[in-house]
């Protein structure tokens, strides 16, 4: 099709018709040929047009909008590529907003939310009409006009309410003057027309309240987000006011509404809406909302704490949430010892919510959230039989929003941390009621025990100076594990998480013995499996505790790692396994070392649990951070799993395998540590190197870890590693050098530095390409601080270890820069001596030091000219490096004496005894930088003669020499 779509309808109506079939035949070249229109200018015109024509296919109507929908988010920009042309767009807006009597609800709310992405780029400067059009609409008396132009303002408003920039949100404070006070009026018309037909149970229920919940959506965003000050807006308050009395009545008529599911589940959802629009505004106005605190207590507690009970849950996280956040929020809490900056709408508040909390009304609170909400109901526990992993799954982050048994937990300890002095004496006296010896068969009386210790648990830190734990412990709660009836797992569940309540906040080190017999009689096979899992969780926290010590866990190690392996081959759920094999790789990297004799079953076991896991990547990383602590814990002794880890790794950070996404961090991590504690190199290990120049290609996130590993290679392969991968290694770094910011290059320099120190001789040619680059960066002196520092160590290092290398190349970058050598040698020399003071650290320092020693011993005039900025040099190093000690010796402070090192250190890995080795051949750590600089002094006195040398040493100034005199001895 050329120019433009004016006789495509047609082709166009056919080709979506083919794109709904079932028949991928059909299907897939229709498909291609939709995306090959996506440019053509015209095509969104005729996709409008068709999904607005109530004669065509509902299917195919819908797929048009989809299209045009996504083509908006691509090209209705002014800056997009192939964006859709002006008169294009107005055509489409014009059609959109031509007619709200779209009878299919799916087409209605993707034309709604269409229109809702065209008013995010073009309202209102460039769809000035759009919102009036919208608020004509709204006010039709036809029914069908008036909900689809309410589905249409829902969309535009919650749009327009996301945009954050300050003329943004001032015109939507504007726009919702235009149509609040009509919208309240609307609601509030809408409202009592759905109390009268749900009185009478009529069928005009359903469209009634349907009406309702999309006025309140729009409602919701235009009181929170388009008044600066809610509580200035008199139109605004009394709509808030007024939703306190219609959530009573609202929650009247769902006790009529019996027998209707469809209508209760409609009308529990509009509860909780309205709730939320108590909530936003809250959260969103907390300054305004001083005005509802009173009236939002009493409600709440009216329906939740009183004989009324639990309505249903998501109204009660709701009201709990209320409850919380106005007892949460900063705003209401007066400055302590500051009354005079506090301001008095805080002062207020906190007046309201104090006189509220009466002693008997938090009395109330805190017995029911404790003998009702925290009770395990019927579901909770069909639950624990039917799927115990299930039940045992934490719900963390946001759930207390959504979820009431977070929730509950939540509001408790809320309310618990602002009263506590008033509820500390209340909640010790449920726990007395209970804690006395409990009938098993007792189901009520079990679960009442279950709540009231879990009271005590979540409020462990606020309760640290009423209960000694101790006591409790050893006379009451470790009986109560005694107790193996079915019915009583509910308290045993309970002991073992009360006690990882308390571990770390007060129990005596001397009972944690006790504590880990007690979860080896829990994490018995023959035990209910939730109660398993929560001993398991509970020995974690043990472990994690900063009074932990590996002695007192020694003696329990074999029985806990045989019992949690055991339980790790029983779970299910890859989230379940996932948890307990935490907890034993936690365990193994706090007892380090001394876990090796005890984990033979597990090191049989996690090949097996890698092969099974195919398919749950998340998995493979847990089962990758155990090996890393297995493989730490094993220290040289880790090639017995290397059969198992080398091929784990493999997989891991191979990037033609699509696993390699997931498991690349903890894969790069196992392999930096099956490299740092091996003994020797192996042919796997080596060949495992071929995956490290794609992971260079990657880019600079795991680069760090990536130079790490090449490092250990380096040191452990030596010259077999080099001669097998020297050439793809050289040009991976230059590739990497390329592209990558200066922290990078530092440790790239690094990295080259180790190669060249290992191999003084080859190391330079294996970088000969690098070389040059290091020259000319140090002749122009342009070079960042950090990385001139690395280029002048290099470049000193091999002037130092391989002489001719360095005049060779020297030659051949003056050569290539049409310079004589002289010049450029003059200028190496001059930036190297001038910009000494920016390397740092001591060994590189004396390393830039050996080297100008080097050159002393050459009557070259370059050297001759500079030789008392030389010698200023040294003798700054000299300072540095040399010792005296008490018998007035002086000594090179970076000279390693022969056995100094030793090798017995548990703390160091095999990688750190061969860095080790590797210095003691190194010249920094075998010359003394004073005893050779005398020798070349003394060589270069004999090279010129007498009178030459004196000439030379008339260059240094006068107080460098008498500082070089005291070494000269």
């Amino acid at each position: 099709m050329e120019g433009t779509f004016a006789s495509a309808r047609p082709v166009v109506l056919e080709t979506l018709a083919h794109a709904c079939s079932q028949d991928a035949s059909v299907l897939k070249p229709a498909e291609h040929q939709l995306q090959l229109w996506e440019t053509e200018p015209g095509f969104y015109s005729i996709l409008t047009d068709i999904f607005c024509n109530h004669m065509i296919d509902a299917n195919v109507r819908w797929l048009a909008a989809l299209y045009c929908k996504n083509g908006i988010d691509r090209y209705w920009r002014k800056s997009a590529p192939n964006a859709i042309s002006e008169e294009e767009k107005e055509a489409i807006k014009k059609r959109l907003v031509s007619d709200f009597t779209e009878p299919v609800p799916q087409i209605a709310t993707q034309i709604a939310v269409l229109i809702a992405k065209i008013s995010r780029l073009d309202c209102p400067h460039n769809w000035n009409s759009l919102l009036p059009t919208l608020h004509t609409a709204i006010r039709c008396e036809e029914q069908l006009v008036q909900e689809r132009a309410l589905l249409v303002l829902h969309h535009v408003t919650k749009t327009l309410a996301s945009k954050r920039l300050p003329p943004d949100r001032k015109l939507f404070e504007e726009l919702t003057q235009d149509v609040f006070v009509y919208m309240v009026s609307l609601w509030n018309s809408n409202l009592n027309t759905f109390f009268l037909v749900a009185a009478q149970h009529d069928e005009a229920m359903v469209p009634s309240i349907d009406r309702c919940k999309l006025i309140l959506k729009v409602l919701r965003k235009q009181v929170c987000y388009g008044f600066k000050q809610v509580h200035k807006s008199e139109e605004a308050m009394n709509f808030i006011s007024n939703l306190f009395p219609q959530l009573d009545t609202f929650l009247d008529c769902r006790r009529s509404l019996w027998g209707h599911h469809v209508m209760l589940e409609k009308c529990e959802h509009l509860i909780s809406s309205v709730t939320k629009v108590l909530l936003d505004l809250l959260e969103m106005h907390p300054t305004s909302y001083v005005h509802f605190i009173k009236t939002t207590l009493t409600f709440v507690v009216q329906y939740n704490f009183t004989a009324k009970g639990l309505l249903f849950e998501r109204f009660t996280v709701n009201c709990f949430n209320l409850m919380k956040q106005i007892l949460f929020s900063d705003d209401y809490k007066p400055r302590k010892n500051n009354d005079e900056e506090t301001c008095p709408v805080t002062l207020e508040a906190n007046r309201i919510i104090t006189e509220f909390f009466t002693c008997d009304t938090l009395s109330e609170i805190c017995r029911r959230l404790v003998s009702d909400y925290f009770l395990l109901t019927t579901d909770d526990l069909t639950t624990w039989d039917a799927d115990p992993e299930e039940f045992c799954q934490e719900e963390g982050g946001d759930s207390y929003k959504y979820s009431l048994k977070p929730c509950t937990e939540t509001l408790f300890l809320t309310i618990f941390k602002a009263f506590r002095l008033s509820l500390t004496p209340i909640l010790l006296e449920m726990v007395q009621a209970v804690q006395g010896p409990c009938d098993p068969d007792n189901l009520a009386a079990v679960l009442r025990k279950d709540a009231a210790y879990n009271a005590v648990g979540l409020a462990s830190f606020d309760l640290f100076d009423e209960i000694d734990f101790d006591s409790w412990l050893t006379t009451h709660l470790l009986q109560e594990l005694q107790i193996k009836q079915k019915s009583y797992r509910v308290i045993r569940k309970r002991v073992v998480w009360l006690i990882g309540q308390w571990v770390g906040v007060k129990m005596s080190v001397s009972l944690r013995p006790a504590l880990y017999e007690a979860v080896i009689g829990l994490l018995d096979p023959n035990e209910d499996l939730a109660v398993r899992l929560e001993a398991a969780q509970t020995l974690k926290t043990a472990v994690d505790d900063f009074e932990f010590t590996t002695e007192q866990l020694l003696p329990y190690i074999e029985s806990l790692f045989s019992l949690l392996f055991r339980l790790l081959k029983e779970v299910r759920e890859c989230d379940t396994k996932m948890h307990v094999l935490h907890v034993l790789s936690f365990v193994i990297e706090r007892v380090g070392s001394k876990i090796r004799p005890y984990t033979a079953s597990l090191v049989q076991y996690l090949p097996l649990l890698w092969k099974e896991s195919e398919e749950h990547n998340m998995l493979r990383c847990a089962i990758l951070t155990s090996l890393i602590h297995l493989v730490q814990g094993y220290g040289p002794e880790s090639t017995q799993l290397w059969q198992f880890i080398i091929p784990a790794i493999a997989i891991s950070t191979d990037t033609t395998q699509e696993p390699y996404v997931y498991l690349l961090e903890d894969g790069l991590e196992l392999w930096y540590v099956t490299l740092i504690n091996a003994p020797l190199m192996s042919p796997e290990l080596l060949k495992l190197f071929h995956h490290m120049p794609p992971l260079l290609e990657l880019g600079t996130e795991n680069l760090r870890i990536c130079l790490k590993i090449i490092q250990c290679y380096v040191l452990l392969g030596l010259r077999d590693f080099m001669q097998a991968f020297s050439e793809i290694l050289a040009s991976s770094l230059l590739s990497l050098m390329t592209d990558i910011r200066t922290e990078g290059m530092v440790l790239t320099l690094r990295l080259v530095e180790l190669i060249l120190k290992a191999f003084p001789m080859e190391g330079p040619s294996v970088f000969h390409a690098l070389v040059p680059g290091i020259i000319n960066s140090i002749s122009t002196g342009e070079e960042n601080c950090v990385v001139m520092a690395m280029h002048l160590s290099l470049f000193a290092r091999i002037l130092l270890q391989n002489q001719p290398f360095m005049w060779s190349v020297i030659q051949h970058v003056a050569s290539e820069a049409g310079r004589d050598t002289d010049s450029l040698f003059a200028s190496l020399l001059d930036t190297w001596t001038d910009k000494f003071d920016i390397i740092t650290q001591p060994e590189r320092r004396k390393l830039n030091a050996l080297a100008l020693a080097s050159l002393l011993t050459h009557n070259h005039r370059i050297v001759t000219e500079r030789f008392g900025i030389i010698i200023n040099n040294l003798v700054e190093v000299l300072h540095d490096v040399c010792r005296v000690d008490e018998e007035g010796n002086m000594s090179d402070g970076l000279v390693i004496e022969q056995g100094e090192i030793k090798v017995s250190d548990e703390q160091d890995t095999q990688h750190d005894l061969r860095k080790h080795l590797l210095s003691k051949q190194d010249p920094v750590h075998t010359v003394c930088l004073k005893s050779y600089l005398m020798s070349q002094l003394k060589l270069c006195q004999e090279n010129v003669g007498q009178a030459a040398f004196d000439h030379l040493m008339s260059q240094v100034d006068p107080e460098v020499l008498s500082q070089l005199q005291p070494f000269c001895h």
